[in-house]
């Protein structure tokens, strides 16, 4: 089969949209037709290469999409089904799949780093040279091959795109809140980048009965998109120091919580500095393998804080993304706003020039 794609070729070069070739799946896979991509910075940093990730490969983990068919012994799907990959794959049996954190499982990681499912090879290719996917999802390709563990049937009258979104940037900021800080009713929540992953930190701490949501970026317009998912204050780090103003706003006394959602040291350090006694500074976004941070051990021990990270919303997604959907159902979650704009394939480079410019906060890829 052939599929519409956006290849990586090398790292500091745009995407290539081209034709690949799609395999068949081979026992306990599944081949969707993926109908909407989101488009997410942790892509961005494979393409300038700062988050290192084998290549060439077809970028892209966020999506949704159809079954076309599926591979002997598939029994979770059908084709016909409607379904989000999943970019975790988690076996269900290990300590940490146990311990309801799947997205720490070896499986997910070994195809992470390879590039390549289980059997060691990839389905994709182009005039037989192998091209390897990206999380196990590789969404940018009009048709991608997945392991039966990492789709998961989703309702057909929810839409492709704002199911795609729920794949990545919601689970992720709204679990963080919920299943790793566990942010009580009363707390006090600081948000570093107001992105798509951290608007949903704030639609996590309003769920949570936060008492003051302080988001902090550097677009005057991502601020503006804060307030419209529920922060209580805004402070533009661009002409103002964020920690002075969150103590400032806080009476001297910081905040219990600080999420950072944008993967570089000073906006780490920053989280950090402004917590309250016994705060917790939790990292969500994807930073460079030569990102460091400095931390004074003082407030960790006279103060008790906690610099610690969180990966996939530290979420079970086969559980915590129907219960997304129920939110989203119920008027709970704001997931219409979060889409600031659909693109083609072939627009997929401007897609990405977009969200850097802070000009979108959520895009997706239609096909």
């Amino acid at each position: 089969m052939k599929s519409r794609a956006a290849v990586l070729f090398e790292p500091g070069k745009p995407l290539e949209v081209c034709y690949v070739d799609v395999q068949d799946p081979k026992a306990g896979e599944v081949r969707i037709e993926i109908k909407a991509a989101g488009v997410c910075h942790t892509d961005l940093s494979v393409m300038t290469g700062s988050l290192k990730a084998p290549v060439p490969a077809i970028l892209g983990h966020e999506g949704a999409g159809i079954v076309v068919d599926v591979g002997p012994g598939v029994t979770a799907v059908k084709p016909g089904d409607h379904v989000i990959p999943l970019w975790r794959l988690s076996c269900g049996e290990c300590e940490y799949c146990s311990d309801r954190r799947p997205a720490l499982c070896g499986e997910g990681t070994e195809i992470r780093s390879t590039g390549r499912l289980l059997d060691g090879t990839s389905r994709f290719g182009i005039d037989g040279t192998e091209i390897l996917h990206f999380a196990g999802v590789s969404s940018f390709s009009n048709y991608t091959v997945l392991p039966e563990g990492a789709v998961l049937k989703i309702p057909k009258e929810l839409s492709f795109e704002q199911a795609a979104l729920m794949g990545c940037s919601v689970i992720t900021g709204v679990g963080a809140v919920i299943n790793a800080a566990k942010v009580k009713p009363g707390h006090t929540v600081a948000v570093f980048g107001a992105g798509g992953v951290g608007v949903n930190v704030v639609q996590g701490a309003v769920l949570s009965g936060a008492k003051a949501i302080v988001a902090v970026d550097r677009h005057p317009s991502r601020l503006d998109d804060a307030m419209t998912f529920g922060a209580t204050h805004t402070i533009n780090a661009s002409d103002t120091d964020p920690v002075a103003a969150i103590r400032d706003l806080t009476g001297g006394r910081g905040v219990d919580y600080a999420f950072e959602a944008v993967g570089l040291s000073a906006t780490i350090q920053q989280a950090y500095d402004c917590l309250a006694k016994r705060g917790i500074a939790m990292t969500l976004g994807i930073a460079s393998t030569t990102t460091k941070v400095t931390i004074s051990p003082v407030g960790l021990v006279y103060e008790e804080r906690v610099l610690t990270g969180s990966l996939y919303g530290s979420a079970a997604p086969k559980t915590d993304i129907p219960m997304i959907i129920d939110l989203y159902t119920n008027g709970r979650l704001k997931l219409d706003a979060l889409l600031s704009r659909t693109y083609a394939i072939e627009e997929i480079n401007q897609a990405f020039d977009a969200m850097q410019s802070g000009e979108t906060l959520r895009s997706v890829i239609k096909f």
